[in-house]
């Protein structure tokens, strides 16, 4: 490792406190500190949530802005990203937690309109080939938002639209997909997530992510009985494919958004291999001796379809060396070592005080790049 001179940074953000361009560039300026001379290539990567599209802008696709539904159905600008008929959107965008007012959940009326809002943007933008990433929701309504957005009806029994969010499917008594847009049959649309549960059940939607939305017990009893219902009508209205889509892998992302994409006909793959095909990290890859990777927090989930554990597998697969830089490191040397990450740089080894390490993420991390530099590359 002495010898690399050709550096690839392809980390995720530092959720709280840095964006993963601003981790590339703090990773950079450290490294560069140290050791003037090397040669570096930043690739700030996502999985699928929050930053996606941001990910994509720095890998050169265009910023489409739109006026959408936020989660509470006020008026948001919301933004999808594009390189020829290819497009990147990002269901947080518009239906995601930070969406909310601060403090304020809405676990049984937030809605993914606005998602689907997105998507048709998209489409009227001239999009073939649509990465949905999804990810930090502040919804639980299985997509049915955003599938009215695209032109599907959910009515009660007097005909009525059903209330939006996840509680008001209770009442749902039919479903009409028709009027769906038809360009929809005719692209190709990828489901992006790091998230492979069902619908519902105990490993569903509301059971598992539901709290972190605000949902009380009783609430997650409600919204899974709810969606079970949902995709019971829609067995009528879609047939028996309704059913096993609902126990896809997958159909519990976001709230349950993915079973609407899946409906859909997207295809589920994990959303940080998406994202590195997206964004060509395979050639950048091929470049560079040493890959620079990380997120906020290593810990257990980072194992689990995260960037840093994609970014790794890759890069180990092509016989590249790979160190990590992070706020928080929660992952033995052993686990680290089986994810393909010969060694992690946590900003805690240089500031102990994590509430430090959080105000001054930036300044701290490139004193983490100059070791880095200076026990790899000098």
């Amino acid at each position: 490792m002495a010898q690399a001179r050709r550096v690839l940074v392809a980390a995720d953000k530092f959720k709280g406190s840095l964006t993963a361009v601003e981790v590339a560039e703090r990773v950079t300026a450290g490294l560069r500190r140290a050791v003037p001379g090397v040669e570096v290539a930043t690739l700030p990567v996502a999985d699928g949530g929050d930053g996606t599209v941001a990910a994509a802008l720095a890998a050169g696709f265009d910023r489409h802005e739109v006026r959408v539904a936020g989660p509470l159905g006020h008026e948001v600008t919301a933004a999808f990203a594009l390189r020829e008929d290819t497009a990147v959107v990002e269901m947080a965008e518009a239906s995601g937690l930070q969406r909310l007012p601060r403090g304020v959940f809405a676990p049984l009326t937030a809605s993914t309109y606005g998602s689907g809002e997105l998507l048709r943007a998209a489409l009227d933008a001239g999009a073939r080939h649509i990465v949905f990433g999804v990810g930090g929701s502040a919804t639980t309504d299985g997509g049915a938002g955003m599938l009215s957005a695209l032109g599907a009806r959910f009515v009660d029994a007097d005909g009525v639209p059903v209330a939006p969010g996840g509680g008001g499917l209770a009442d749902l008594a039919r479903a009409d997909l028709t009027g769906l847009d038809p360009r929809l049959a005719d692209i190709d649309l990828v489901l992006a997530s790091d998230v492979d549960n069902p619908l519902t059940g105990p490993t569903g939607a509301p059971t598992v992510y539901g709290p972190q939305k605000g949902a009380s017990p009783d609430d997650v009893a409600a919204l899974d009985a709810a969606l079970t219902h949902f995709a019971k009508v829609l067995e009528t209205a879609a047939g028996p494919k309704a059913a096993d889509l609902a126990l896809a892998p997958g159909a519990g992302a976001a709230g349950g958004i993915g079973y609407g994409a899946l409906l859909l006909g997207a295809r589920f793959r994990p959303g940080i291999e998406v994202m590195l095909d997206v964004l060509g990290f395979a050639p950048a890859l091929a470049r560079a001796d040493l890959v620079i990777t990380g997120e906020g927090s290593l810990d257990t989930q980072t194992l689990h379809g995260k960037a840093p554990a994609g970014v790794a597998a890759a890069a180990r697969a092509a016989g590249k060396d790979v160190v990590a830089v992070c706020g928080r490191l929660a992952l033995t040397p052993e686990a680290l070592t089986g994810a393909g990450i010969r060694r992690a740089y946590p900003l805690t080894e240089v500031e102990p005080d994590i509430a430090l390490c959080i105000a001054e993420a930036g300044p701290l991390l490139e004193r983490v790049a100059e070791r880095i530099g200076r026990d790899l590359l000098v």
